[in-house]
């Protein structure tokens, strides 16, 4: 699969993991999930995630290939709210969880989205 269809399909998987955590925590009103999720799910959040992920080295070779692969894939689409760059490094985590998730890599998903829980909540992609 190319990079944006990974990133099609990552898109969706990232983002029902995090409404599915923020649901666990007992929110229930759609405007603060909402509020919440785009700490998560923004391409701001995708790019300082993918910062963390690097300083950490939480990625496997072939994961950051995935995540290149996206990142470097031509989209014909602008971003929005945000510069290229930044849009680019948002497909690229997209494409990596597409890539986890079409391999069945259930429980890599899972554990990078704990990973993901505990940076954003404990403010470590606020810097």
């Amino acid at each position: 699969m190319n990079g944006l269809s990974l990133a099609y399909i990552g898109d969706a998987i990232y983002e029902l993991e995090v409404r599915r955590h923020l649901l666990s925590l007992g929110l229930t009103k759609v405007n603060e999930l909402q509020r919440r999720s785009k700490h998560y799910v923004s391409a701001k959040a995708h790019a300082a995630l993918f910062e963390q992920m690097m300083v950490t080295n939480i990625l496997t070779d072939d994961e950051l290939d995935y995540f290149k692969r996206g990142r470097n894939a031509k989209s014909h689409t602008k971003a929005k709210n945000t510069d290229v760059i930044t849009y680019r490094i948002s497909t690229g985590v997209e494409a990596l969880f597409g890539y986890l998730y079409m391999s069945e890599q259930h429980e890599r998903i899972l554990e990078l989205m704990t990973w993901i829980f505990e940076q954003v909540e404990t403010g470590s992609t606020n810097k």
